[in-house]
């Protein structure tokens, strides 16, 4: 069904509202704003305040039907069917929302929080467990190792060497003890290698190679400590050669280990 033709010509709200209202009446509710856009041929803002009205003045009363109410007839093929069940009529919307073209704004649903039945209390869970008793760990630890590979060190044969020798005077800043390169290198790697593995922010075969590496680094830093507190018991002060030439080869091993992480590291495949 359909409102009354209209002119061709752009009519004012006040004259399109009776026409709009004859068309809520047929309905029997008021009309969307896309009806009323389809059947008043008006754009978008005049169709509003269109529906504004309609929603300000009240619908008018549908025609009465004066005439004998019609017996229901059974249109079942088989009168033994249950007749299904009816709905009520909803009647007229009163003040409806004006319809609009945008979707309705989107709201993410926050997770309810779990509460422990046996204490009443709600965990908070956007906190981060503490880290700063590593940082006392650490200090422990790296007094230990660190006079511990020193030590070994001397034992296997490292100590003071010239940086510059022939261009600055031996004795002088630019004389640096070599023992202090086993436990920046060896412990540091260890570290390092540790953080990728269990990052599991780096391919495979990267965290691979870190995981072994790690554990193989772990495992060479405590032997050199058991080795240095055994020889110093034993009152040794040279270590025996196969020790030496373990020792001797740790900063070229730990080299290759550190070049090649950081190349799997930055690898794709």
């Amino acid at each position: 069904m359909t409102a009354p033709t209209l002119s061709a010509y752009p009519k004012p709200v006040e004259d399109l509202v009776p026409a709009a209202q004859h068309l809520a009446a047929q309905l029997g509710t008021v009309p969307s704003r896309n009806r009323i856009k389809k059947e008043l041929h008006v754009g978008g803002p005049k169709a509003d305040a269109i529906l504004a009205e309609l929603t300000r003045t009240p619908l008018p009363a549908p025609p009465a039907d004066n005439g004998p109410t019609p017996e229901p007839t059974d249109t079942r093929s088989d009168p033994t069917e249950p007749t299904p069940p009816t709905t009520a009529d909803s009647g007229p919307v009163v003040n409806p929302q004006p319809a609009t073209d945008d979707p309705p704004p989107t709201v993410d649903p926050q997770p309810t929080p779990v509460v422990d039945p046996g204490t009443n209390i709600t965990p908070r869970t956007d906190r981060r467990p503490m880290v700063w008793p590593v940082v006392l760990m650490a200090l422990g630890a790296f007094v230990a190792v660190w006079s511990g590979w020193v030590g070994l060190g001397k034992l296997t044969g490292f100590g003071k060497v010239d940086l510059l020798p022939g261009i600055v005077e031996p004795g002088s800043w630019a004389t640096i003890d070599s023992a202090i390169t086993l436990p920046i290198g060896v412990e540091a790697y260890a570290a390092y290698a540790l953080y990728v593995w269990l990052s599991g922010r780096v391919p495979p075969r990267a965290r691979t190679f870190a995981k072994w590496s790690a554990l193989g680094s772990l495992a060479i830093g405590a032997l050199g400590q058991v080795a240095y507190h055994l020889l110093v018991a034993a009152g040794v002060e040279t270590a025996p050669w196969w020790i030496t030439t373990a020792v001797a080869c740790l900063p070229v091993a730990v080299l290759g280990m550190g070049a090649a992480l950081a190349h799997l590291v930055r690898t794709h495949d």
